[in-house]
């Protein structure tokens, strides 16, 4: 209980910070967002292109263990996953709240649950991390995103939207291990210390998800 609490108030927090408290919305925030998703990236800092990306690949890392955290909850976890590719942890949060901590997992795979429990999905996200990591990096301009994070309230969000991702994803890190059959707390840690990196490496490292036929 005294976990839901913290992250209810985390996400009443967040939300009002957001939309009272970031810095304004800049006047072209909504060609900066188009140009991003239609991949016209030329005059955008790499670092903001990077970033915007990467919150694409962290709903697909999400989606690997909250599909499969679902099967055996009240609440169906999907249209979470789903409306976290467009808010992130504004969605996350809630299932977060509402979800139990639970292990298990019994019955037959679903087609959605053997994509999300497919290794070449972390891959996939491991591959597209690395990607954007050595193009933010490598060709990115630190100052020029440090007075765009202070002056744009997109990018602000974005990116404590990104960290917040980060620090959220052990909690259901440690139930995805044990439905597993995974005890080895120096994997949890890798994992939970390496941010976004570390989560798409144990959606590929993982063994399967095993089916169990219910009488």
């Amino acid at each position: 209980m005294a976990q839901k609490i913290i992250l209810g108030i985390i996400w009443l927090v967040f939300v009002i910070y957001a939309f009272f408290f970031a810095p304004p919305n800049q006047p072209d925030t909504l060609d900066l967002i188009i140009n991003l998703s239609t991949g016209k990236w030329d005059g955008i800092n790499p670092i903001i292109t990077s970033l915007f990306n990467i919150m694409g690949i962290w709903p697909i890392i999400y989606s690997g263990v909250i599909i499969t955290d679902g099967r055996m909850q009240k609440i169906p976890a999907w249209p979470f996953a789903l409306f976290s590719f467009a808010v992130g942890a504004f969605a996350i949060l809630p299932y977060l709240i509402l979800r139990q901590p639970n292990s298990n997992f019994d019955g037959q795979k679903t087609l959605l649950l053997k994509i999300v429990d497919s290794r070449w999905i972390g891959l996939s996200a491991t591959l597209g991390t690395i990607a954007f990591l050595f193009y933010a990096f490598s060709m990115g301009d630190s100052s020029n995103f440090i007075q765009q994070w202070q002056t744009s309230r997109f990018i602000h969000v974005m990116s404590l939207d990104f960290c917040l991702l980060c620090l959220l994803f052990p909690i259901l890190l440690k139930d995805d291990m044990i439905r597993r059959g995974l005890k080895n707390n120096v994997l949890f840690w890798l994992v939970s210390l390496v941010p976004l990196l570390g989560s798409a490496i144990y959606l590929m490292i993982r063994p399967p998800l095993r089916e169990t036929t219910i009488d």
